[in-house]
């Protein structure tokens, strides 16, 4: 391949990427299915449920655009491969080019399909019609849901490829290209894992994120996971009705110091190790006087006389967690994506420290 269309392939690759999954920069420039066909959409606030199904009707039709967009680029990228001309392009691109066709071709017969009946037999009308009453149908059920997003009261959270919307009587989760609706009063919730990253995108601090497996006792209805930031946990089960079980024993952080302590033993353990003098013997943790002591503060980070950091020539009287709670009071709370590089001074001798020179005993 010649240089202009490995660089057109590279970018249309990245930009399909970008449409698909929707960064915030593209979010932010307006370049998605939702902003360029805001018009014929409608309101999400004003009509939920009508909103999602034709959103992700128009999702499956632009997508499936895609690949012929590619095409039609590569018509320019690569004039020397005649693919202006189908029936002399080599039998690779023409299989291409039949796919690329095919595949709007066959969506476009499929939201056809979707929207006969006023829309009663898209895949989101047969998910709500699983919860309706034997008199009545699904459109009975959306308009419950409407009613009761419009509320300001609800609980929505996460992407919006993969957003969480809770009211009332209804758990839903929103994605690109289908939505998953269970009834609060049919729901078993429990936390199946968690995953902790050290910093967050978004606010440059700790973050936890939980995955909650939501489970209805109506057969016909699929379970689903929702997945979210632990902060928001408790948010979640004040509007949740069914009590939410801990199956995998997870420990759930719900404050910014439970995920800054968390960080901070992962980076201590890293640091270099400290080893006892033979005949010293170890005292109960002053701070919690329930575990032993087992960490030292030793000048690590730099020579003794380089740095603010100063040598502390304090025997062994903490434990690691008492220590971190003893770094995290002495931030800045209105900056937590400092608090790891910065330096506190000892609680004992007040010598200045940073998170490199605690050592963990062995």
């Amino acid at each position: 391949m010649e240089r202009p269309e490995v660089t057109f392939t590279l970018a249309y690759v990245v930009f399909v990427v970008c449409f698909v999954f929707t960064p915030n920069e593209f979010r932010s420039a307006g370049v998605t299915v939702q902003n360029l066909l805001s018009g014929w959409l409608g309101s999400e606030d004003l009509s939920f449920i009508h909103y999602q199904i034709k959103r992700t009707s128009a999702t499956a039709l632009v997508h499936s655009i895609l690949p012929l967009g590619y095409y039609i680029g590569m018509c320019f990228a690569a004039p020397d491969k005649n693919l202006y001309f189908v029936h002399i392009a080599s039998e690779g691109w023409k299989l291409f080019f039949a796919a690329a066709v095919a595949l709007p071709v066959l969506s476009s017969i499929l939201v056809f399909y979707w929207s006969c009946n006023k829309w009663g037999n898209h895949p989101i009308a047969r998910t709500l019609a699983d919860h309706a009453l034997p008199q009545s149908g699904w459109r009975a059920v959306a308009s419950s849901i409407n009613t009761e997003f419009r509320r300001i009261d609800k609980f929505a959270t996460g992407p919006p490829g993969a957003r969480v919307v809770v009211t009332d009587t209804w758990v839903i989760k929103v994605l690109t290209y289908r939505v998953h609706v269970a009834q609060q009063q049919d729901i078993h919730l429990t936390v199946t894992a968690s995953k902790q990253h050290e910093l967050s995108p978004d606010s440059n601090t700790p973050v936890q994120f939980l995955t909650i497996s939501v489970a209805s006792v109506n057969p016909r209805v699929q379970p689903f996971d929702i997945r979210l930031n632990s902060a928001e946990y408790g948010e979640l089960r004040e509007k949740l009705h069914a009590p939410i079980r801990n199956a995998a024993n997870v420990v759930i952080h719900q404050s910014l110091n439970d995920l800054f302590l968390e960080t901070f033993k992962s980076h201590v353990e890293m640091n270099t190790r400290y080893s006892l003098p033979r005949g010293q013997e170890l005292e109960t943790c002053i701070g919690c006087m329930q575990v032993m002591a087992n960490m030292k503060l030793v000048k690590v980070c730099q020579d003794a006389s380089e740095g603010e950091c100063q040598q502390c020539y304090c025997r062994p009287m903490w434990c690691l967690t008492c220590m971190g709670k003893w770094f995290a009071s002495r931030q800045d709370q209105q900056h937590p994506e400092t608090w790891l590089s910065s330096r506190v001074p000892c609680p004992t001798c007040r010598a200045k420290f940073c998170i490199l020179d605690i050592c963990v005993i062995h």
